[in-house]
């Protein structure tokens, strides 16, 4: 590493060029300073803390635990840098294990760990982690309130948001861009999106990731005018918007119907903000001209397309395939099917839409087709999944399972509505396993 020179690098160099490497993904160089570091240089405590987080956020967990093991001394920097690492891995119940070890635990490690639990959809646990943390009288930083609030917008569990927002006012916490921008996606993907605009509107500050949050929780409430309304204020506010705005602006127009709007958004994209439209984008707008009816503009588009040939095109072509059954046209049906035949793909949903077109124009013969084809690729349909949060707990309901607590009583209650509906009288199903009609 020094050969050719009589500079000697020291700790200070090591630490930022290890810092350099992380954001480089230039693992080799970094193994090259660790080796210079142990046969020559020696390690210290911030050479062994910049080690451990190179190994981990380069995914190699197995050298930086041997790493962390070795050091003599262990600051909460290491202790944040090995429990984020598992956590970035998947491996929470590891992670868990050593944040329970760690004598010192600073916000940060906190943080890191309950964020571990929200991105692994384990949100009870990152829910008893905060209820301990506060036990231990540790202050959540912001960071750690829009991990929580991402959890709940993510299951849509409104009462759990609610009172994280009351924690937030109580402890008179600010909310800043970042911690608003949170509020405003929680509310607005558990349908309350009134209070959305009242968050919205109270910030101080608003940044291009809150006028996106906002705009894209309009969209998906179906507030289309109000979404491009604000969407024209960022602009005159000199906002720049980003790929995800433009995702919440596709959207609007689809679910409103304007094809026009939307078409002009889309060139907009490259010809005003000099953004390379991704295949959201392409999706959002082949969606809206397949709603309408404009099915070989809809054809043409995803021709133009990147990655045309590629197996991440196929949600597109499943888009337009939805369209074809919508508007009963096989033969663009037929047609989009042929190029998928090249595209290897385990997205079950273009293959039960193909099936589904097939069976409304009674070619069953093509529909066994489609079904033996998903047998060979081993294709699978991904099985139902629903929630419904109750006084703040959260009842997940899969299709075919069983395993509620409380799957009698589910299953009973789901009898007694479905009688009168299907005009059965009380004996006429007694007797019978109850059959969850509903999930």
């Amino acid at each position: 590493m020094q050969q050719q020179s009589s500079l000697r690098p020291n700790e200070a160099t090591v630490v930022s060029t290890l810092s350099a490497c992380i954001a480089l993904k230039m693992l080799e160089l970094g193994k090259e300073i660790h080796r210079y570091v142990r046969e020559e240089l020696g390690f210290t405590i911030k050479i062994g803390n910049a080690l451990v987080d190179m190994y981990c956020k380069c995914g190699h967990l197995s050298i930086a635990r041997q790493i962390f093991n070795d050091m003599p001394i262990k600051t909460v920097i290491c202790w944040t840098s090995i429990v984020s690492g598992y956590v970035n891995c998947g491996q929470l119940d590891e992670a868990r294990e050593l944040f329970e070890r760690s004598p010192v635990r600073d916000v940060v490690l906190w943080t890191a760990m309950i964020n571990g639990y929200v991105q692994f959809n384990r949100f009870d646990e990152a829910v008893a982690l905060f209820r301990e943390m506060q036990i231990k009288r540790v202050s959540p930083d912001r960071f750690t309130l829009v991990a929580l609030l991402t959890g709940c917008a993510q299951l849509g569990t409104l009462e759990q948001g609610k009172w994280i927002h009351g924690y937030i006012d109580e402890n008179k916490i600010m909310i800043d861009a970042v911690v608003g921008t949170a509020l405003i996606e929680m509310y607005a993907k558990c349908g309350f999106i009134e209070k959305s605009l009242e968050i919205f509107n109270g910030l101080k500050e608003k940044d291009t990731a809150s006028w996106t949050s906002i705009i894209c929780g309009l969209a998906m409430n179906g507030k289309t005018s109000k979404a491009l309304e604000l969407f024209s204020e960022m602009e005159q506010t000199g906002v720049k918007p980003d790929d995800i705005t433009f995702i919440g602006v596709l959207s609007a127009c689809s679910h409103g119907g304007l094809v026009e709007e939307g078409r002009k958004h889309f060139r907009s994209m490259t010809t005003v903000y000099r953004i390379e439209p991704k295949l959201e984008h392409y999706g959002c707008l082949i969606d809206l001209l397949g709603r309408a009816g404009q099915l070989d503009e809809a054809e043409e588009l995803i021709e133009k397309s990147p990655n045309v040939n590629n197996e991440v095109i196929v949600p597109l072509y499943g888009a337009l395939l939805s369209a074809c059954r919508t508007h009963g046209n096989v033969e663009m049906a037929e047609r989009v099917a042929k190029r998928l035949v090249g595209i290897e793909s385990g997205d079950s949903s273009v293959h039960t839409l193909l099936a589904n077109i097939y069976a409304s124009a009674d070619r069953w013969e093509d529909v066994t087709k489609v079904r033996r084809k998903m047998k060979d690729l081993g294709v699978k349909k991904v099985p139902g999944c629903s929630s419904v949060e109750v006084n703040g707990i959260v009842h997940e309901f899969l299709v075919g399972d069983a395993s509620h607590p409380e799957m009698r009583e589910i299953y009973s209650m789901l009898d007694s509505i479905a009688k009168p509906l299907l005009g059965l009288d009380e004996n006429e199903m007694e007797g019978e396993t109850p059959v969850p009609v509903l999930l």
